[in-house]
């Protein structure tokens, strides 16, 4: 099969087709998803295709949302669910953390609970403090709950399938930014293309002064400052995770082993965040004794998202916020 160049959008819309063809068993649920297509329009024209049966409108209710989800994966459905907001995931805690990331355990491995919750998050878009969170942490922290974050419409595509197909619940973590980001993307012909779970840490950029790791919108950031970097003579390796739990470190390991130097970026806040599960893996490995500089972490700020649009800007790692700290990085083992 050829790609064709679609929005990250328009290939999870595609995904969504795929699991719907593919599986009698998936149906969408979630806040104006049907009639309206989804806040974002990710689910446009999927309920004229599949009818109302597939593609569920519900009430305004995360809580209910998400415990009827968890009732029809328990019971050999796989519901893929939208919240409208990541932030509107708050209301939704109890069935999501307390019962489908622990009924498989509960239940000595007897129950498999293959539920997907996409989550549209991050900033960007001057939707203030209630709509432009990114949570990814919370449930990267809570065994049992599987998360990913992709960057490119491709794995948008592949990794929504692989939700889908996976026995676990998976938190699919979508940057709104990225929605419009274009991009080669193959359509896979059926759910079975993607077994094998979800990948893991893919390489975008190859280099030998500097690992810069970093997943969603930020992992497209930060292989804009590598070019930049490279403008300086520096030569970065860029990292972009893909999936935060399970956390697949081993080629940020390599990658250190071979740089010495490691950067890690995400929107999200720095306290308990997932670069400081990175650090610590690299600390904690054959990295350690490559290291020629302290690691280093470029995160989003400490306060609530902003809504004046340059404090959100400033609240948000930039491009330029990457480049200056590989400059720094660079320098203190001169």
């Amino acid at each position: 099969m050829s790609a064709e160049t679609m929005s990250c959008a328009k290939a999870l819309n595609a995904a969504m087709r795929v699991a719907l063809t593919s599986d009698p068993a998936t149906f969408l649920a979630g806040e104006d998803i049907a009639v309206y297509g989804g806040a974002f329009g990710v689910t446009e024209g999927l309920l004229a295709d599949f009818g109302a049966e597939r593609v569920r409108d519900t009430p305004i209710s995360e809580d209910a949302i998400v415990g009827m989800a968890v009732g029809a994966a328990i019971t050999g459905m796989r519901p893929l669910i939208e919240m409208q907001f990541a932030d509107f995931v708050v209301n939704a805690m109890d069935p999501l953390v307390n019962q489908a990331a622990k009924l498989h355990f509960m239940y000595g491995g007897n129950v498999t609970v293959p539920l997907v919750l996409r989550l549209p998050g991050g900033g960007g878009t001057g939707a203030a403090q209630q709509h432009s969170q990114s949570l990814e942490a919370w449930f990267a922290h809570v065994p049992g709950l599987k998360v990913v974050a992709p960057s490119t419409p491709q794995d948008a595509h592949d990794l929504l399938l692989a939700a889908v197909n996976d026995p676990d619940p998976v938190v699919f973590v979508e940057h709104k930014l990225l929605y419009r980001e274009e991009g080669p993307v193959t359509v896979r012909a059926a759910l079975a293309d993607v077994d094998g779970g979800l990948p893991g840490t893919a390489v975008r950029r190859e280099g030998a002064d500097l690992t810069i790791v970093a997943y969603s919108l930020t992992a497209r950031k930060a292989e804009e400052a590598a070019e930049a970097l490279a403008e300086d003579g520096i030569d970065a390796t860029v990292l972009d995770l893909r999936s935060l739990r399970p956390l697949d470190l081993g080629p940020v390991i390599d990658a250190v082993t071979r740089t010495g130097r490691l950067l890690v970026a995400h929107e999200a806040p720095g306290p308990v965040g997932i670069g400081a599960e990175v650090v610590a893996g690299v600390v904690g490995s054959r990295a350690f004794d490559h290291l020629l500089s302290p690691p280093v972490r470029v995160t989003g700020g400490g306060t609530p998202m902003p809504y004046a649009p340059a404090l959100e800007r400033a609240n948000i790692p930039q491009v330029e916020d990457i480049v200056a700290a590989a400059r720094r990085l660079m320098a203190e083992d001169d």
